[in-house]
């Protein structure tokens, strides 16, 4: 009786490491486009007027979250890695 406990307390503590695992998977951010080369192929060289208004739309959209990551998951691993790389 005593060996099937503990076989199911492993059972149990292997699961709730995948079950970590799992979660861990959704948080992951998404690659983000490579700015440069899509402003280059649709507004010219680097330095051109429609080459910069290209770049700060990018920019724009990338500080509004629109690349797949809300502010509040933002918020959320921003304080987590505060609390990793920054212990008191």
């Amino acid at each position: 009786m005593r060996a099937m406990t503990s076989r199911m307390g492993v059972a149990f503590v292997a699961g709730l490491l995948l079950a970590g695992c799992a979660q861990f998977e959704r948080n992951q951010p998404v690659a983000a486009p490579d700015d440069d080369a899509y402003c280059r192929a649709n507004s010219g060289e680097p330095g051109s007027a429609p080459y910069i208004a290209c770049r700060k739309d990018r920019d724009a959209l990338t500080s509004r979250g629109s690349t797949g990551t809300s502010r509040i998951e933002r918020a959320h691993r921003n304080m987590a890695e505060d609390m990793l790389n920054n212990r008191r």
